[in-house]
């Protein structure tokens, strides 16, 4: 029997290898997609679908308890997790269905269902069957980073990979770790009616210091408790489960570990390839491409920042430079990341902190504005908050924060003028329909454009020949 040949092979089909995959079958190239199963990776089944679909059912619950401050009655929720699990189950099944294996073999590529190893630079085997390619791709995803807690291998636990699945509303969940993930989880559960106690050293690390301290602010007034430090030591006794640091210790009923994610380069039997890889992926230059040479490797196996967005930008970029000529880059300044929570925090380019690291101060533009000043904001209820812009002086932006129930959308603006080189006065001119989020950005880059005008010589000679024209 003769082994099939194909111009790519993609290893993973998440987030990265779906969009690979279609593009590849658009070039015309013969694509192999290959997975373990289910297709749709961790986004689909344990991440971005089931979250967000959570996240909408704790802020149904919040806002049948706060009803009563808008002049409304309603009577107190109750939670019912058989019924939440229903809905998440639902919401995966609606999103997974255009990527199910039959659904993809009609556009055109095959779909190999079963874990994939390297036999040679070029041949792979896949279950009991072998497939040559002449070029590959990796798209592995990651899986659940396992922290170094004493006692937590005696001690039930979930990850991102079973919370989804609970079907039992907890007395008091515990969350270790204070990433995307722990906050998410850790604000839903608590608006779902769960004692909720986050164990962490700092909530969202990467951010700004005062996004940091706002999130600190909310979480606080929902009720949600907090030990700044790290977890050290798990233990159970009967159904409680005790988490200790050297800060304090807190007992809960149900234990989430949410300590990060680590890429999956195990049993791909790399060894028989030139690629070369760490416990912190794979390594790759700037254009996706491993030492091997045809082999590529995008998303969240290769480290770094873990967004689905992020890795199906890569996916595409992966596919372009090994099936076309040329070269493009596979990381850009231009890339936003969310954290879902209640209000959503949104992150693009450089944070204050970096800027300075890079620049002279004076060759900075940095101002931010409390989230009140936005109309919109204000009809939402939507008090804690902030938008915050960091530009050089010649009003190129390098980055921006957006905390606010809208932050997710309203960060795609400073998306789009960051990678088309646009200007604080382009945002500025732009005319923003009212009342929006969006106007909270026209107004900040109105000021700042307008107070660097204003300053020094330059600043001068406008108020001069506004003089003589009055």
């Amino acid at each position: 029997m003769s082994t099939p040949e194909y111009d790519l092979a993609i290893l993973g089909a998440g987030a990265s290898g779906l969009i690979a995959a279609d593009f590849s079958v658009q070039l015309g190239a013969r694509t192999a997609l290959i997975d373990k199963g289910p297709i749709g990776g961790d986004c689909t089944w344990s991440g971005c679908v089931p979250s967000k679909s959570l996240i909408k059912v704790a802020s149904v619950a919040h806002d049948a308890r706060t009803a009563a401050r808008y002049g409304i009655g309603v009577s107190t929720p109750t939670t019912d997790m058989t019924e939440v699990r229903a809905y998440l189950r639902a919401t995966i099944q609606q999103i997974y269905e255009p990527t199910m294996p039959e659904a993809l073999r009609k556009k055109g590529m095959d779909v190999l269902i079963g874990a994939a190893r390297f036999l040679d630079p070029h041949s792979l085997e896949v279950g009991t069957e072998r497939i040559r390619a002449r070029k590959v791709l990796i798209n592995t995803g990651a899986e659940p980073r396992t922290p170094a807690i004493t006692g937590l291998a005696n001690v039930p636990y979930m990850t991102y990979q079973q919370i989804f699945e609970n079907d039992r509303l907890p007395q008091h969940l515990l969350v270790v770790g204070g990433g995307p993930i722990g906050c998410e989880i850790a604000q839903a559960y608590r608006r779902l009616g769960s004692e909720v106690t986050v164990i962490a050293e700092h909530l969202l690390p990467a951010e700004e210091p005062e996004v940091q301290e706002l999130l600190s602010r909310i979480f606080a007034q929902e009720g949600i408790e907090r030990i700044a430090a790290r977890a050290k030591i798990v233990c159970r006794e009967g159904e409680a489960i005790t988490v200790e640091t050297l800060a304090g210790k807190a007992t809960g009923d149900l234990l989430f570990i949410a300590t990060g994610r680590a890429p999956l380069v195990r049993n791909l039997g790399l060894e028989a390839t030139n690629v070369r890889y760490t416990g912190r992926g794979i390594e790759v230059n700037k254009f996706l491409q491993t030492a091997a040479g045809h082999i590529y490797a995008a998303g969240d196996v290769i480290g770094g920042q873990q967004f689905s967005h992020l890795a199906g930008w890569q996916g595409f970029q992966a596919v372009r430079n090994a099936l076309l000529p040329g070269n493009n880059a596979g990381t850009t300044a231009a890339m936003p990341h969310i954290t879902f929570t209640s209000p959503e925090i949104a992150q693009i380019g450089l944070t204050e902190g970096k800027a300075r690291a890079m620049f002279k101060s004076h060759d900075l533009l940095i101002k931010s504005f409390d989230i009140n000043k936005v109309d919109r904001a204000v009809n939402e209820d939507d008090r804690l908050g902030l938008i915050k812009i960091v530009a050089r002086s010649n009003g190129f932006i390098l980055g921006a924060s957006i905390v606010g129930e809208r932050a997710g959308e309203t960060i795609t603006e400073i998306a789009i003028a960051m990678r088309n080189k646009l200007k604080l006065a382009d945002l500025a001119a732009t005319v923003h329909p009212y009342p929006t989020y969006s106007t909270g950005v026209q107004l900040l880059a109105t000021k700042m454009a307008v107070e660097h005008a204003f300053s020094g010589t330059s600043g001068r000679l406008l108020r001069g020949l506004s003089a003589l024209w009055r």
